[in-house]
């Protein structure tokens, strides 16, 4: 059973991705994780204050299974399938982090700067995670899909505008770390 609680390597997840990859291409459906939102407020009766949110969703009860699966699978995997939660991070990043006021960087995955209750009492924190999670709701539905969909699913099919979203993402996250995060923090 160790074998469970170690990172898996490329060689067993990069075919296992591949396969369901090219089993969705089989059945004519698409990866991707943004859609879900779509999906969730056209449930929600979104549908009718606008167009957008006019279409059949039961088409998409598939993709709300994933949702569902990777929730799922997300707590199982953290709370039973872990061994060792400590982050694999050089030492000079997680000094670099601390001083920036992330002190529990290095020991785990989601630093409690963000991921704890004190987080609703902050308003920057606050600010920050609203503010983040706009800008990346509207990102991804303005590039026509979130970095799961485009890297993974899109670069497989060898579309052109998923090439030019992942080199966007990049680029953007380069900007972001070295030139606004020191700014924010």
């Amino acid at each position: 059973m160790n074998w469970i609680y170690n990172p898996w390597p490329w060689y067993i997840s990069g075919p296992l991705i591949a396969l369901v990859l090219f089993l969705l291409l089989m059945i004519g459906k698409k990866f991707g994780m943004s859609s879900n939102l779509r999906t969730i407020c056209t449930l929600c009766g979104a549908g009718k204050t606008a167009d957008f949110f006019r279409f059949d969703w039961k088409a998409q009860r598939w993709n709300l299974i994933v949702v569902l699966g990777v929730i799922i699978g997300g707590y199982i995997g953290s709370n039973f399938l872990s061994s060792n939660s400590r982050v694999a991070i050089h030492p000079k990043v997680i000094s670099d982090l601390q001083s920036k006021g992330f002190e529990s960087a290095g020991e785990t995955y989601m630093p409690e700067k963000f991921f704890s209750d004190a987080v609703l009492t902050d308003p920057k924190s606050l600010l920050l995670l609203v503010l983040g999670g706009i800008l990346v709701g509207f990102g991804a539905r303005y590039a026509g899909g979130c970095t799961s969909g485009h890297a993974i699913s899109g670069l497989s099919n060898l579309q052109i505008p998923s090439l030019i979203a992942v080199i966007g993402f990049f680029i953007g996250g380069l900007l972001m770390i070295h030139l606004i995060f020191p700014l924010i923090f």
